[in-house]
């Protein structure tokens, strides 16, 4: 999500290559490379052969022909080819080539996170190469392969740029991921709420990249406001996977305590946060002491933001709360509060006891206040979460208003959240099945940065070629600074039913630091059962079922490894 035009300084990006190691000091990429074949053609020019070879068995040499019955296409001037890959995948294209004319050849390549896109040219509905160059005209060597990427794609358009004729041999993906083991699980009665927390949990797996990214296509950054749905899938699925720290260590080594992080002052407020849950999780005092006194000096700064018992230094919230002043206000006061509760946590844990009169100080100051969320979900939400207002008031009120209008993808999370907190599980499930579900139906394999059901209304699928009469789910709609094909596919704070459905129904939380203890209270809703696991530190996992029995009470089954106290 492009906040502004925002870039660190020379001295930031200084700072920042002494701690993560400069080019010199040879710093792993701990990425892994996957080939992905094609899956489908979606489309090519009239008259092109040997298409389907492309989807067969290719061994990534050239020249495959001379070895195997049947070559891959060659693009005659003007030929081209659309592939489908089949999910969504970060990564680059490999293309091999036979060039037949005896030199390198030229062809236009596309990516594209649906089909419209890869179709698109620069500048149609908002196509463009911001973060990722995912669109351009490059050489193919004559008997040799050529790597396009990276970037957030599952469709690939190949055009003949030139004159002569270009022999396709093979086009392959190339996945990029970080491995991560995944000991966080969930299955239930209902398979597309399976199928929500599976492609929610790829979501953010597609995001742990360098660090922490908001996207794979555009915004392959660390954006901290943006991270804590993030955050609460990875402990939740991967436990204490070292992308969190990373990312942590990177914002608060490129932020002065006397700034704000990614130059907003709610985002400060977020890598606290985020910092607290990361303690929590894992009870790394050392790493907490390690940032104790750049916590202490940010926490001054958070401190001057107020002003007459509000805080005052910076009321972004999310975008669709952006022309929404009273209600970005009344969120981010919420946000606040629960920041310095935070820090009183992360203070006692340090010992510091100067610090922690401070964070109570400006807690009790937030908790005089009784704002009103002006009919915005996502300022409800936070202010049920807070305390700050009542989430049964808040539900009935505004969270529970109008269906589904008004959730978002990344302040969805909080509002399920809230609903959950309210008694209202039934309508959070709706949510998740509905909302997060009307994305799949829209053929998506990982989860959007913003999505509204209304744009379901005579659509065509993002897998599926445009459809005259109809509009386009990807290419039409989008607002902001993400419209068009500008709208990231796959966005990590879209991710939050994945530490949803393992916190809320199987109902695993824990308590206290370190995951030593938990309170296990399954919520099941209007299912029959659901189990599955939440991830422990150190590669752990504790496992629970959930079954609703005859007479209407619901079993459950907990399986504690060895030093985990578990109370229900």
């Amino acid at each position: 999500m492009n906040k502004c035009a925002f870039s660190f300084a020379c001295a930031a990006l200084l700072a920042a290559s002494c701690v993560f190691g400069t080019v010199s000091s040879g710093r792993p990429d701990v990425r892994t490379r996957t080939i992905v074949p094609p899956q489908r053609i979606v489309a090519m020019s009239d008259g092109l052969k040997d298409a389907a070879a492309l989807c067969g068995p290719r061994y990534g040499q050239v020249s495959e022909g001379a070895f195997l019955a049947g070559s891959g296409p060659v693009l005659g001037k003007g030929g081209w080819i659309l592939l489908d890959f089949g999910r969504e995948i970060h990564g680059s294209v490999q293309i091999g080539s036979g060039a037949r004319s005896g030199r390198a050849a030229k062809v236009h390549v596309r990516l594209g996170e649906s089909v419209s896109e890869a179709m698109s040219t620069l500048g149609q509905k908002g196509a463009g190469n911001d973060h990722a160059i995912r669109d351009d005209v490059i050489a193919l060597p004559w008997y040799g392969r050529r790597e396009f990427g990276e970037s957030g794609f599952r469709f690939v358009r190949i055009d003949n740029a030139g004159d002569d004729p270009v022999q396709l041999e093979y086009v392959r993906a190339v996945s990029l991921m970080r491995p991560m083991r995944q000991l966080g699980t969930f299955r239930s009665s209902d398979a597309r709420l399976n199928q929500v927390f599976d492609t929610a949990v790829r979501t953010v797996h597609l995001c742990c990249q360098d660090f922490l990214w908001d996207g794979i296509k555009r915004d392959r950054l660390v954006w901290m406001g943006d991270t804590h749905p993030e955050t609460m899938s990875i402990l939740a699925v991967f436990g204490d996977a070292s992308v969190l720290p990373e990312s942590l260590t990177y914002m608060a080594e490129t932020t002065s305590p006397n700034g704000w992080m990614d130059g907003m002052p709610t985002y400060t407020l977020w890598w606290i946060r985020n910092l607290a849950e990361w303690y929590r999780y894992t009870g790394d005092r050392d790493y907490l002491k390690k940032y104790a006194d750049y916590l202490a000096q940010t926490f001054d700064h958070v401190c001057g933001g107020m002003q007459n018992g509000e805080w005052r230094a910076g009321n972004f919230l999310d975008w669709p709360t952006n022309h929404n002043a009273p209600a970005a206000w009344a969120g981010t006061q919420a946000l606040a509060l629960m920041a310095a509760r935070e820090v009183v946590f992360l203070a006692e844990a340090l010992n510091d006891k100067a610090l922690g009169e401070k964070a109570r100080a400006l807690a009790a100051q937030l908790e005089k206040l009784r704002p009103d969320p002006h009919g915005a979900k996502s300022a409800a939400a936070l202010l049920a979460l807070s305390g700050l207002r009542d989430p049964k008031e808040m539900y009935r009120e505004v969270l529970g208003q109008n269906g589904h209008k008004g959730v978002s993808t990344f302040y969805g999370y909080y509002m399920i959240e809230a609903m959950s907190a309210a008694g209202e599980q039934k309508r959070a499930l709706d949510t998740v099945r509905d909302y997060w579900g009307g994305m799949l139906d829209m053929g998506a394999t990982s989860f959007w940065e913003d999505f509204n059901l209304d744009w379901t209304k005579n659509a065509f699928r993002i897998d599926e070629l445009p459809v005259a009469g109809k509009k386009d789910v990807h290419g039409d709609y989008g607002e902001f600074c993400y419209t068009g094909f500008r709208h990231s596919l796959c966005h990590g704070w879209s991710s939050g039913p994945a530490s949803w459905c393992i916190a809320r129904v199987l109902g695993i939380r824990p308590v206290g630091v370190g995951c030593t203890t938990f309170e296990v209270k399954p919520d099941l809703g209007d299912l029959a059962w659901a189990e599955g696991s939440y991830a422990l530190p150190g590669g752990r996992a504790l496992k629970v079922r959930a079954e609703r029995q005859a007479d209407g009470s619901v079993k459950t089954i907990v399986d504690a490894p060895d030093g985990v106290v578990v109370k229900k």
